[in-house]
């Protein structure tokens, strides 16, 4: 867990304290939770296109596009 903490923090661009410090003011600020509740509506909202959406974008095309070598 300490490695994805790390890694999550390089990734950030943050040093690993100030990224846990990040987290700790984000989860006692309740910025989190607007974030999190945020997500939740979106996927209420939106969820059929979403799914729909990465099904499509998962399938390979079954037939040639147009100017595409054979």
């Amino acid at each position: 867990m300490l490695a994805a903490g790390k890694d999550a923090a390089a990734a950030r661009g943050l040093d690993f304290n100030r990224y846990v410090e990040r987290l700790i003011i984000e989860d006692t600020t309740g910025a989190r939770a607007v974030g999190m509740a945020a997500a939740q509506r979106l996927i209420d909202q939106h969820g059929a296109f979403l799914d729909d959406l990465e099904e499509q974008l998962g399938t390979p095309y079954a037939r040639s596009q147009p100017g595409a070598a054979a």
